[in-house]
């Protein structure tokens, strides 16, 4: 094969291969997720989930899904300017953080997929924070004595439950139910779940 033509072979399976991962992010990397109402203590379950998975050795990256509007900007700075000036895509950069901060139109919000797009293929989990109505395993958060309807009936994926009930909550769901306050076995199923 002539050069030029190597080249461009390698530059469309390259093209091909970003293509594939935009379109089939779970093929590659393990996404599992913890859902449950706002104030079940989803953030405080990660927050003691992640050490443990680091900790095994795993390259763990993060997903937080939110419906409230936010911007990670602030206006009048340098980075804010060029995005209202019309760029589509702003990096910053500083001594050891980076961040995209991606526009995208109103009536197209990113998706999971996209997000996926974003993380280094060497991940070897992401632990996702909502997106409940998404179709990947999850583990969701229920505590009955808040008095919201547990998710397990109408939501996909739901794998398990943890809650700070197990005992009362095992007479209600033919799902496993975990003890909320026992991360070695949250761990374990988190782990099990995707095969890692």
């Amino acid at each position: 094969m002539a050069p030029v033509a190597a080249v461009r072979a390698a530059s469309r399976l390259l093209c091909y291969r970003r293509q594939f991962w935009r379109d089939n992010p779970w093929t590659i990397v393990k996404v599992f997720g913890i859902a449950g109402s706002s104030g079940s203590g989803k953030t405080t379950l990660l927050d003691r989930l992640i050490p443990r998975l680091v900790g095994a050795g795993l390259r763990v990256a993060g997903i937080k899904h939110t419906h409230h509007g936010f911007d990670p900007d602030t206006p009048g700075k340098d980075s804010w300017r060029m995005r209202e000036a019309g760029c589509a895509n702003v990096v910053l950069v500083g001594e050891s953080h980076l961040t995209l901060m991606r526009r995208y139109p109103a009536d197209t919000p990113p998706t999971l997929s996209d997000a996926l797009a974003l993380l280094p293929r060497d991940t070897d989990l992401v632990l996702v924070e909502g997106y409940k109505r998404s179709d990947f395993p999850k583990l969701e958060i229920y505590r009955p004595a808040h008095g919201k309807p547990p998710l397990w009936p109408e939501f996909p994926g739901i794998v398990a439950v943890a809650t700070d009930a197990p005992e009362e909550l095992a007479q209600r769901t033919a799902l496993p139910v975990l003890d909320l306050a026992d991360i070695d076995a949250l761990s374990a199923l988190v782990r099990r779940t995707v095969n890692l």
